[in-house]
């Protein structure tokens, strides 16, 4: 139900489940999981998700999200792709729905198409998603939009998306695959540090020594060194993650 595909150092992963609209169910949120993990252990520098077909993800399969074992795995999965050490690009080529904006909020950057489409509806089905999710929202989009979507059920366009900062390009996925390889060319050390700075919760206690940890990391790098030769050379750097 993933298909995956390396691009150099991009890996693009696609739910492929377009009879239902790529709805994760148990065993999708488990190979996305997965997935995400491999790509990076397999040498991804960046990961882009989409969906096949026409939908992103149309949310989660109302058939079976009502177990623990679909909750602890959708949050699981989507913990895993917040805290993947490299970023992560959603191209939301369609409708992103419930679960399906919860993964885009996952990821770091969104590119959203003009089908695209966002909203969490759960006041509409008497479900509930996690406090990270509407914080997120609020702070991504504004606390205007998180409201109207959380309490007025509205469902946000890409036009719409891309004016509140839900969104931040528009296109398809080959806008979102040559972004992706842009950044595949920056610092590796720098991009997990800021990644790390950014998607702190400020209640981890051990949160500041992660981040300490990362800062030195960056400036100790061997990468550092190569961006300071290539400048005195006049040529791009060439960043190698350590």
């Amino acid at each position: 139900m993933i298909s995956t595909t390396a691009h150099g150092p991009v890996t693009l992963l696609e739910l492929n489940r377009p009879e239902r609209r790529n709805a994760l169910d148990l065993a999708l949120c488990r190979e996305l999981h997965d997935g995400v993990g491999a790509a990076v252990e397999d040498g991804a520098r960046v990961v882009v998700v989409t969906g096949e077909g026409t939908s992103f993800c149309a949310g989660a399969d109302l058939d079976g999200v009502y177990g623990d074992a679909f909750i602890e795995a959708l949050y699981g999965m989507l913990a895993a792709v917040r805290e993947l050490p490299v970023p992560v690009v959603a191209a939301v080529n369609g409708p992103a729905i419930g679960a399906g904006t919860q993964l885009a909020l996952a990821c770091d950057l969104r590119v959203a198409a003009p089908s695209a489409r966002f909203g969490v509806p759960t006041a509409r089905n008497g479900l509930a998603v996690d406090t990270w999710t509407m914080r997120a929202l609020a702070e991504v989009a504004g606390g205007g939009v998180a409201r109207r979507l959380m309490i007025g059920a509205e469902l946000l366009d890409a036009d719409a998306a891309l004016a509140c900062g839900l969104a931040d390009r528009a296109g398809d996925l080959e806008v979102a695959m040559t972004w992706a390889q842009e950044v595949a060319t920056f610092a590796p050390l720098t991009l997990a540090y800021n990644k790390l700075v950014l998607g702190s919760d400020p209640s981890d206690a051990g949160a500041g020594a992660r981040i300490e940890a990362g800062w030195r990391a960056c400036w100790a790098s061997d990468d550092v060194r190569e961006a300071r030769t290539a400048r005195a050379e006049k040529r791009a750097p060439v960043f190698r993650g350590r």
